[in-house]
């Protein structure tokens, strides 16, 4: 596994996002144990970047993944973010307090069962909150031992500004995949690589389409937020099949999947972005590990570079 850096400490290339394992796809497919195993084969693969969040389950993802990681703590970085709360399974509210930060920081150490945070990172920024002091008060864990590197999620390159002139902002988390790149369009990835910062991709399989896996609402889960999601609906995923049909040829040729051609065409973008690939089975997160070490050629960079903007918005 290649190897990145974030805020000086080396990770793998290729990190996993535990989302999934407890919350948002397909509710009624938790296991546990399937989950654990999974956390385990990416250690022995060379992934070591974990991502969660206090609202995954709320909470249950990172109590899952503290408890996955007892014996084996030193090897992982851990990654979780604090500010977005839900009420029931759809509302959401954004808490940037300082007084929230604080306690929720205490609360994530307690599930993780860990005494430092790798990686804290501010999930969405709280209008009513400004960022400085939301980031003043994660610069204030940092002091205390407690959490290692701030990190922010889903801001603006102005709100990257306004943080950065409080503490060092070591990453950001951004969606960004081959059917979406806002983070090269609203100038997100260029400020990482002026400032010395990863880029955390989160979704980098489009959602599971780019693997080429989901051609219609038939092959999602009943409760699936996906079905909601306008990419996912049927005149949309008509109009993106070219799109589709030009990463499995590329597959094809590589002697590849499409999911890990379209790993391996993130981590060829730049070397300050890390894909954080969400699964919950231990056969997909060695696929997906496996994607730092195909070769893509550079027509067919040349070809993914060039795929055109997908039908349907994000949300």
């Amino acid at each position: 596994m290649p190897r990145r850096e974030i805020a000086g400490r080396e990770v793998g290339a290729i990190g996993l996002g535990c989302m999934p394992m407890s919350w948002f796809y397909d509710r009624g497919a938790r296991n546990d144990t399937e989950a654990v195993a999974a956390i385990n084969a990416a250690l022995d693969h060379g992934v070591t970047l974990f991502d969660t969040a206090d609202v995954y389950g709320p909470h249950t993802n990172e109590t899952l993944l503290g408890r996955a990681l007892a014996g084996r703590r030193d090897e992982a970085f851990l990654a979780t973010k604090v500010g977005l709360l839900v009420d029931g399974t759809s509302r959401y509210h954004r808490n940037g307090s300082p007084a929230h930060i604080q306690q929720s920081c205490e609360a994530s150490l307690r599930r993780l069962r860990t005494d430092r945070i790798d990686l804290y990172q501010l999930h969405r920024v709280d209008p009513a909150v400004p960022i400085e002091d939301s980031v003043q008060a994660m610069a204030e864990l940092v002091e205390a031992g407690k959490v290692r590197a701030i990190g922010l999620s889903e801001v603006s390159v102005a709100e990257l500004a306004r943080a950065a002139q409080v503490a060092p902002i070591a990453s950001v988390q951004s969606e960004f995949s081959l059917w979406t790149r806002e983070p090269v369009g609203n100038g997100v990835l260029s400020w990482c690589q002026d400032h010395g910062a990863a880029l955390l991709a989160f979704a980098p399989l489009g959602r599971g389409y780019l693997t080429g896996a989901i051609r219609s609402a038939d092959d999602l889960p009943a409760d699936d937020f996906r079905r909601d999601n306008p990419r996912f609906q049927p005149a949309a995923l008509r109009a993106n099949e070219s799109l589709l049909a030009t990463i499995l040829e590329v597959a094809e040729r590589s002697g590849a999947t499409a999911a890990q051609v379209a790993l391996r065409w993130l981590l060829g973008y730049s070397d300050h972005v890390l894909p954080i690939p969400g699964t919950r089975r231990a056969a997909r997160m060695v696929e997906n590990a496996l994607a730092a070490m195909i070769d893509l050629s550079p027509d067919d960079a040349s070809l993914l570079d060039a795929l055109g903007e997908p039908a349907g918005a994000r949300y």
